[in-house]
């Protein structure tokens, strides 16, 4: 029978300097998954999550595989507590790497290699200050994808994160971003908000990035999912290898379609998601794109075990 409980994993902008103490000092698995990611890395990435600096840790090859260390533990918990088994999974950004390791497509030392090289890779491609990604708030996609071609000039700037209704992140060149942002507050948009990250994802100007990463996406060992992810590019499960390694390379330069993602849950009769992962962000976001949705973040080893014992004896238990 088809349960109604899912379970996402959050992207970049989820990590904070000692994101996951809280679960590390009562359960042995973060430890296991950070000592593995450190063993492939070759440096200390729990000393780095646990002690920063911050300006380290938000580095995107060092906050990549520290979020997927610590949203895979936050899945190995949930398992080991008896919580439920969801039936659909999906990642938000980069977490999609963290979903597709949780279904089984990606063994996790592979993974922790691949957005190592990944976040190596987007940063090689766009400069220090060249690129830059701003939310805006208030208005819809249609007049948001008309001001960022209205601003691009001969530079990009895009629609990157299409999170819920009245909530996108564009992205590309800092300059046509601040375009953008200031034509969208002429708009009507009820704020533009620049975000802290090192590189412009989703958009045009990590097309390079795309290109040389194939080379490390088709090296890697990926197996049909025992749980279908929902991808980001298309809102649609791959249990092909072949196209799940196109999603991944896809993904770098196209936007993430969450709002779409959270409509095709509810379409499926999801009706709980649990978050596996630091911070909160895809909470609210989840909220205002299904409202019948209840999520629960399992941040603390609190928040595991109500959201364990809340589905006790739903159907998907």
């Amino acid at each position: 029978m088809m349960t109604t409980l899912a379970a996402v994993f959050p992207g970049q902008g989820a990590q904070s300097v000692g994101m996951i103490n809280a679960l590390a000092n009562e359960f042995p698995a973060v430890q296991l998954r950070y000592e593995a990611a450190s063993e492939v890395l070759g440096f200390d990435l729990w000393k780095l999550t646990n002690e920063g600096p911050a300006e380290d840790l938000n580095q995107t090859r060092n906050t990549q595989p520290a979020l997927l260390a610590a949203s895979v533990a936050t899945w190995d918990i949930w398992l080991s507590i008896g919580g439920a088994r969801p039936s659909l999974l999906a990642g938000h950004s980069f977490g999609e790497y963290s979903a597709l390791v949780c279904a089984g497509a990606l063994k996790f030392e592979d993974a922790v290699g691949l957005v190592a090289i990944r976040g190596r890779l987007m940063q090689e491609a766009v400069g220090m200050g060249v690129g830059a990604m701003a939310a805006v708030l208030g208005l819809e996609f249609p007049e948001l994808q008309a001001i960022c071609t209205e601003s691009a000039g001969e530079e990009v700037v895009e629609c990157a994160n299409l999170n819920a209704p009245g909530q996108i992140v564009i992205s590309g060149n800092s300059a046509a971003v601040a375009r953008a942002g200031e034509l969208a507050r002429a708009r009507g948009a009820k704020r533009v908000i620049p975000l802290t990250v090192s590189v412009p994802a989703h958009c045009a100007l990590m097309s390079d990035a795309a290109a040389r990463y194939h080379q490390f996406v088709d090296a890697v060992a990926v197996q049909p999912p025992v749980i279908p992810v929902i991808h980001n590019t298309d809102v649609k499960p791959h249990s092909d290898p072949a196209s799940i390694r196109k999603a991944l390379l896809e993904q770098l330069a196209k936007p993430v379609r969450w709002q779409e993602t959270i409509t095709y849950f509810a379409s499926a009769g999801i009706r709980q998601i649990i978050e596996c992962g630091p911070g909160k962000v895809l909470g609210p976001l989840i909220k205002r794109c299904a409202s019948e949705i209840s999520v629960a973040p399992l941040g603390s080893p609190e928040e595991l075990r109500k959201a364990r014992d809340s589905l006790k004896g739903q159907p998907n238990d």
